[in-house]
């Protein structure tokens, strides 16, 4: 074994910074109604949009794993537009709820990949099969610091890989672009085998404990 299948279950079995982060998510109930009413307080817009996600969610959640993967990755990269966060928020690094990016119908990899998860959550997904990755990503010829999101539909099998820049679901082996350098869910951080960095893993965590506290406030 050896390229990105080995870089990502080496990511998912290292034991790196294993921190609890405060979210009692694995389980929790959806929260429809609380959902619905932070977004019909943000706008009109916000509301149509939850409402499509909402009946997506509603609808896949009996579906087998990998197709509600399929429909909520195909949800986000065709509703939102690509943006760096200084455009949409005139910050170099902003991590949106998953109602923020639906109401500004813009993201950057990290905007997509939370939304993603938290609502393969909501359908019923257990946080323990999904990782947000930073990686290091070749692309135009490039490396560039980029989020994707991992699934794990066993603890050492070969992930899925859910990206904006591939929209369709690919396995780890199939992505040499991508290079893993830390990951992580609601259970822990955990450091990767890169030896490029793609930021500072304790700064992450803080702002994942940030986000935390707006999603929950949306019934996450």
């Amino acid at each position: 074994m050896s390229g990105p299948r080995l870089f990502f279950q080496q990511l998912r079995a290292g034991i790196g910074l294993a921190l609890l982060l405060g979210w009692a998510g694995g389980g929790r109930a959806w929260d429809v109604p609380s959902f619905l009413d932070a977004a019909a307080h943000r706008s009109p817009r916000t509301l149509v949009a939850a409402k499509a996600l909402q009946q997506l969610v509603e609808r896949v959640s009996t579906q087998d794993e990998e197709q509600r993967l399929q429909a909520l990755n195909q949800f986000f990269n065709q509703r939102i537009a690509f943006r760096d966060d200084i455009e949409v928020w005139g910050q170099a690094d902003y991590w949106a709820s998953p109602l923020e990016t639906l109401e500004k119908g813009q993201g950057d990899c990290e905007d997509y990949s939370i939304a993603k998860y938290f609502s393969l959550v909501a359908a019923g997904v257990p946080e323990a099969k999904l990782r947000m990755v930073y990686v290091r990503a070749q692309f135009r010829g490039r490396s560039q610091a980029h989020m994707v999101l991992a699934y794990y539909a066993q603890p050492q099998a070969e992930p899925l890989i859910l990206d904006n820049l591939v929209p369709e679901l690919r396995p780890a082996s199939a992505r040499g672009d991508l290079q893993p350098v830390f990951s992580f869910n609601s259970e822990g951080l955990w450091q990767g085998v890169g030896s490029a960095s793609a930021g500072n893993p304790l700064a992450r965590l803080s702002q994942w404990r940030d986000l935390l506290a707006k999603v929950k406030a949306e019934g996450f």
